[in-house]
């Protein structure tokens, strides 16, 4: 298992100060979807009678899997404690979320749910799950990408989720992300990651605006790297140092991960890329641990989530036509850390 953590602060485990944790996960589950022919969507693909043979035993398969996933991420500090907050994306509805949270690997953490349909083609939808013990959230909305086909069609394509609450009874922001794809090419689709990202980052500024010292996390597969012109140019995400504190550019911690290790959450024709990120405003950075502040984030490319043969070895260990996998795409995380008396 190759775990590579960046951005480490040099806080001390003593005996006289205690800090607490929490992990914020981000995952592409990768089509999780039930059985049932919906007639809003285009979702034929995941029935019993399609080609994949999409049947009740691949979809317990797959909510076991993704279950497993969740509840194998944590710190070596607290090797019991799960996520306290999870972003998902390539979710069908609401009753695929509380299958998930219902398992028995996760249900004794009470996850609760945030989702909303998104107007999406093929149903797929982002979504929030944190544990009702740490979070409360204040405040929810869904915030639509409206985008234009060359022929002035409308084309339809997931909301962005905006959820407020509170974390250690400090107001943090979180933003859950699934940008338009590459279909078509990078370059052709482009603008259409680029309006995401103008989205986001009006977004982010209206909260900014409101209070400049906001702590915003922003997250998801944004289908473009690091290093692409919607991050660092439109979004204003960048590797320290280039983030000044007490700035509105945000500090996009898995920049290091890409760019400097080489490494990414999936693979394409054996090139790496790392499109699923977790970014965070500079109030994360003070170094000020009476509040809640970044300490490192990784690739989660747990041993299990790795093919082991054949020509994707190496790869995340995704569904086939005989059984169901995990997702073409590992998950990542942050950890964050607070002083408490």
């Amino acid at each position: 298992m190759l775990i590579l953590i960046v951005g480490i602060s040099t806080v001390v485990y003593s005996q006289k100060k205690q800090y607490q944790q929490h992990t914020v996960v981000f995952y592409n589950a990768e089509n999780l979807f039930d059985t049932i022919k919906d007639a809003r969507k285009f979702d034929q693909e995941f029935t019993p009678e399609s080609k994949k043979r999409w049947n009740t035993e691949k979809y317990h398969q797959k909510i076991d899997k993704i279950a497993q996933v969740l509840s194998s991420i944590h710190t070596p500090e607290q090797p019991q404690t799960l996520p306290t907050i999870i972003g998902l994306c390539e979710i069908e509805n609401q009753q695929v979320l509380q299958n998930l949270v219902s398992h028995p690997s996760l249900k004794n953490n009470n996850y609760q749910i945030v989702h909303f349909d998104s107007p999406d083609l093929r149903g797929i939808d982002v979504a929030l799950l944190y544990q009702k013990s740490h979070f409360y959230p204040t405040q929810i909305s869904k915030h639509p990408l409206i985008l234009y086909k060359e022929n002035g069609k409308r084309l339809y394509t997931r909301d962005q989720l905006l959820v407020t609450g509170l974390l250690e009874n400090e107001e943090i922001h979180v933003l859950v992300n699934h940008w338009p794809s590459r279909f078509g090419g990078e370059k052709k689709s482009m603008p259409n990651r680029l309006a995401a990202a103008k989205l986001n980052r009006t977004l982010i500024d209206s909260l900014l605006n409101i209070n400049p010292q906001a702590k915003i996390i922003t997250m998801g597969d944004f289908n473009d790297g690091p290093k692409d012109a919607s991050i660092t140019q439109i979004l204003q995400a960048h590797p320290l140092p280039k983030v000044k504190q007490n700035s509105s550019g945000l500090f996009n911690p898995m920049y290091a991960i890409s760019i400097e290790q080489g490494l990414g959450t999936l693979a394409y024709n054996d090139v790496w890329e790392l499109f699923d990120q977790i970014i965070f405003s500079t109030s994360f950075l003070t170094k000020n641990y009476q509040t809640l502040q970044f300490r490192y984030a990784q690739i989660a490319n747990l041993p299990f989530l790795v093919q082991t043969s054949g020509k994707y070895k190496g790869y995340p260990l995704r569904s086939n036509t005989e059984k169901a996998g995990y997702s073409d795409h590992f998950p990542v995380y942050a950890v964050l850390i607070k002083e408490v008396n």
